[in-house]
């Protein structure tokens, strides 16, 4: 065991963060630590590396064991460039190479017409150093120190800072980029534990991929709070979750932890119900019993006052906790076409961030834009928006089309004014009633109004700027990395929120599981092209590889979409365009539709075997109905007849599903 928490209370004034919370980390598991914001997660990862005190219990590491912390927020400053500051990490390491060094010179500067006899004293210093040199060599390599600059450079590409980035000095990059760097030193120095938080807010999905797999595989244990749920799906063993003060453990990953959790809040939810029953029912015994007013009817009625007051009595488990109310709503209905890129160009410093760009966006589409940091895509927003100007190339905005932008930066709030002002200067229509209304809506309440906006955190000014996003009835809303700084269940409500939305979406985010659920559409920038994927991140998974193969053969110029991929084939970017690939695209085509036309046969043959089963089930069902025992059993009855309409909803649902099926398979 390299870690145990017992009987962990802490609070902060009349708020209460822990309450006897308990738990234990072995060596090489994996956790996650969850909850919603506030909940006291960073608190808790504190109090294990020492720099919070608990206000009772204990804290518990094992002898010898090597922590590894790295915080939401730290001050880092270092004059060296991030190659040196990463390589100069293992420090004892590049002493022995140092130490090596000097031997190998000093044993080579000692020729064999140099060396005495066997018994001579300078041939001992030889014999010596030769078995010095051995010994630290050997140590050397058994802590990986021949491998150990390959390790560093490997962890530096992998987390965005390969090439000529790697010299930059460390003191001139942003706070998100210094984050970056501690983590990659973590990594180097592979403590026995690892505890990160939010590891993945400055990372781009390329380096999140590379980090989940780092610690799939990481020697030690682990304890990570994120609120990115792809990522925890990746690696996590257990799950700790922070709710109300208390802590709960779960086995499995985050969505086995989302199972499960729901399972138990139902059963506490029963328990307590089942628990109020009975003693409403023992105090009306108790009641009874007293009115009856003999002297074995007031025993009785003592004794059960005793057993009841004994009782442990449950607390009413938290249903529905707090959480934002979000609906975008369009306040009018834009065209058809809603954005046309046409031949985009963008540079800075000589740098081309993309080149001759074209695509277009329909109404109703919900299109994200994924891509490594530093690519353009917070740029492109800026370009749509009219905030950065454009070197070559057109943008149309469409006919009736309103734009509302999400800026990650919060760049859209004024530091200076309070959320009350932050919402009416810019929409003075509203009265104070509708203001408050709003801003309750997403959490700010009471004096909460009054506060100014930059003493906010950033999950508040997150909350903040979808609030004035919700207010502008934009029908086109571009939106970059809207997910970050929020918890778990805001995120869920924003992705419902963007689904139920009828307007049209362009987004920038690194969250895979956000993508999943929310994207009709990914376009990925890319070493200065865009690549048009008309799916979810799964999909684009999926046919990615077989995107960059079609695109290196067809060769076509740089920046454009090089062509769009849909369920069926890679489809034209223009209609009544003739075909005029090669061979190879078409057997990757002819390959593509009898993979489709396989796996649909299967999907058909699944839902015949399915319709099959629940009209059996229907005819058991009915037969049973029937039965004159089972007529006379209310009970009985009550039953059948609930699971008959469960069966008959479900064989119409099937029967649906045949049909579409059907239709996709008589098309191909």
């Amino acid at each position: 065991m390299l870690l145990s928490c017992n009987h962990i209370y802490k609070a902060f004034g009349e708020r209460t963060v822990l309450n006897d919370a308990s738990f234990h980390i072995n060596d090489r598991e994996k956790y996650a630590l969850v909850g919603e914001n506030g909940a006291g997660k960073s608190t808790l990862l504190k109090m294990i590396v020492g720099e919070e005190p608990a206000d009772k219990g204990e804290i518990i590491l094992s002898n010898g064991v090597r922590t590894g912390y790295l915080p939401q927020q730290l001050g880092y400053h270092s004059d060296k460039t991030i190659f040196e500051e990463l390589y100069a990490v293992r420090s004892d390491l590049l002493e022995q190479e140092r130490v090596l060094g000097e031997l190998e010179l000093k044993i080579a500067d000692i020729s064999d017409t140099d060396k005495p006899s066997q018994s001579g004293t300078q041939d001992e210093t030889y014999e010596a150093l030769l078995e010095r040199y051995h010994r630290l060599q050997t140590d050397f390599e058994l802590k990986d120190g021949y491998s150990y600059k390959a390790r560093v450079l490997g962890i530096i590409d992998g987390l965005g800072f390969g090439g000529d980035r790697m010299n930059q000095v460390i003191n001139e990059l942003s706070g998100g980029q210094k984050t970056r760097v501690a983590l990659g030193k973590l990594l180097i120095e592979a403590p026995d534990l690892l505890i990160l938080d939010e590891p993945t807010n400055h990372l781009d999905i390329s380096s999140v991929s590379w980090l989940e797999k780092f610690i799939s595989s990481f020697a030690g244990a682990v304890l990570v709070v994120s609120h990115d749920r792809y990522f925890l799906d990746r690696f996590t063993e257990h799950v700790i979750e922070i709710d109300n003060g208390t802590l709960r453990s779960y086995k499995g990953d985050y969505t086995s932890y989302t199972a499960k959790k729901e399972i138990l809040d139902t059963a506490l939810l029963h328990a307590y119900e089942k628990q109020q029953l009975e003693i409403k029912h023992q105090e009306k015994v108790i009641e009874k019993l007293r009115q009856f007013n003999r002297e074995k009817s007031i025993k009785r009625a003592r004794s059960r006052e005793k057993l009841l007051d004994k009782m442990e009595k449950a607390e009413k488990p938290v249903m529905q906790k707090k959480s934002m109310h979000v609906s975008f709503e369009a306040a009018i209905k834009s065209g058809n076409d809603v954005l046309g890129i046409n031949a985009l160009k963008k540079s800075f410093d000589g740098l081309t961030l993309f080149h001759d760009a074209s695509f277009e966006i329909k109404r109703g589409e919900k299109v994200v834009i994924i891509g490594d940091n530093g690519t353009g895509k917070t740029t492109l927003l800026h370009m749509i928006n009219g905030t950065e100007t454009i070197d070559e190339g057109t943008i149309t905005i469409g006919t009736g089309v309103e734009t509302g932008y999400y800026d990650q930066e919060h760049g859209i709030l004024h530091d200076e004014k309070t959320l009350f002002d932050e919402l009416h200067d810019d929409y003075p229509y509203l009265d104070n009633t509708e203001i408050r209304n709003t801003l309750a809506a997403f959490l700010f309440i009471g004096d909460d109004v009054f506060k100014n906006v930059g003493s906010l955190s950033g999950g508040e000014k997150g909350r903040l700027s979808l609030a004035k996003l919700m207010l502008s009835e934009a029908n086109l809303l571009l939106l970059d990395e809207p997910t970050n700084h929020l918890d778990m269940v805001s995120l869920e409500i924003l992705e419902t929120a963007l689904n139920e939305f009828d307007g049209t979406l362009l987004c920038v985010s690194h969250d895979r599981y956000f993508i999943n659920k929310v994207a009709t559409r990914v376009i990925e920038l890319k070493n200065g092209r865009f690549y048009d994927f008309l799916g979810n991140y799964d999909y684009y998974l999926e046919k990615r590889d077989t995107m960059y193969a079609n695109d290196s053969i067809k060769n076509s110029s740089p920046g454009a979409v090089s062509s769009t991929f849909s369920d069926n084939t890679a489809q034209k970017k223009n209609a009544g365009e003739t075909d005029t690939g090669s061979s190879k695209d078409k057997w990757l085509a002819d390959k593509e539709r009898e993979t489709n036309k396989r796996r649909l046969q299967k999907e058909y043959d699944e839902a015949e075997n399915t319709i099959d089963r629940l009209e059996n089930e229907l005819k058991e069902i009915d037969e049973l109905l029937m039965d004159p025992d089972i007529c006379r059993d209310i009970d009985r009855l009550k039953e059948l007849d609930e699971k008959r309409n469960k069966t008959d909803t479900a064989l119409m649902e099937a029967m649906s599903e045949w049909e579409r099926i059907g239709e996709e398979l008589e098309a191909i």
